[in-house]
């Protein structure tokens, strides 16, 4: 760890968070497969992921407040196990996207996590979402399929960067508890569910099965829609499924949709 903060905003590690957070990130992030997180709640599971495919962090920056933060829950010595930098608040604020940036950054770095990766019989519950767009659904996405104890998260081509800042923080440190693949096709998740022998339940809110109808202890892939678009046209093998609505509303947020029929096959789940 270095001792004296780095204090000028023209630091080179200034410019490279900033790069990674700017409108070009993307591009970056996705050729080096690293990412900026910030915050207690994301460097909390950083430090003790809980899954083999969780991201590991390359570097953390931290303020002397930030560091304190950290040692009210873990040891010098896990933290030494790290590049830790400190800087001074006017660099973590130049640093960090939030207004009021608690002191704690890191780079993170991430494997793409390949559907093949997985060995058949390990993964029994599977959220899907095709061509989600928006950070705060993605993110509450994958912070609810942890919570609801699903095995995997998967996210179609041309959906949202599941690195960006604002998903990494909508999933409230959930991105290391959970493994999340990407770019995950409808040919190969039905290929992924036949290996794995699971069912697969798509959710329209046409169709005409409800949500009920659904056998929560069986392995199963959940597969949720675009934010405006819905689903495209499915292969046979998607059963269609519909959460039941009793007011005017015209459908449910994916995220809220999501959130309903996950918890709903967590509780049916007695494995």
């Amino acid at each position: 760890m270095t001792h004296a903060p780095i204090t000028s905003l023209q630091s080179p590690h200034v410019e490279r968070v900033k790069a990674l957070l700017g409108s070009r990130g993307k591009k970056l992030r996705n050729l080096e497969h690293i990412f900026v997180a910030d915050g207690m709640q994301s460097l909390r599971s950083a430090l003790e992921p809980k899954v083999s495919f969780a991201p590991r962090i390359v570097r953390m920056y931290l303020t002397d407040a930030g560091l304190e933060r950290l040692l009210t829950e873990f040891s010098q010595s896990q933290l030494d196990q790290h590049e830790c930098i400190m800087v001074s608040e006017q660099v973590m604020s130049a640093m960090a996207e939030t207004e009021s940036p608690q002191g704690i950054l890191a780079i993170c770095k991430y494997l793409p996590t390949d559907l093949a990766k997985f060995t058949a019989g390990s993964i029994k519950k599977v959220a899907y979402f095709w061509q989600i767009q928006d950070p705060g659904n993605a993110g509450t996405a994958i912070r609810t399929a942890d919570a609801c104890g699903f095995d995997l998260v998967a996210f179609s081509e041309n959906s949202v960067d599941v690195y960006s800042p604002k998903v990494i923080r909508s999933t409230a440190g959930s991105m290391w508890n959970i493994p999340v693949a990407t770019d995950v096709s409808l040919e190969d998740l039905s290929a992924f569910a036949a290996e794995h022998q699971l069912k697969i339940s798509a959710f329209d809110g046409k169709a005409s099965a409800e949500l009920n109808s659904i056998d929560g202890a069986a392995p199963l892939v959940m597969v949720f829609g675009n934010e405006a678009r819905g689903l495209p046209e499915l292969p046979s093998e998607f059963s269609l499924i519909k959460i039941p609505m009793k007011g005017y509303a015209e459908s449910f947020n994916v995220a809220s949709a999501a959130a309903i029929a996950m918890y709903f096959v967590s509780q049916s789940d007695n494995s």
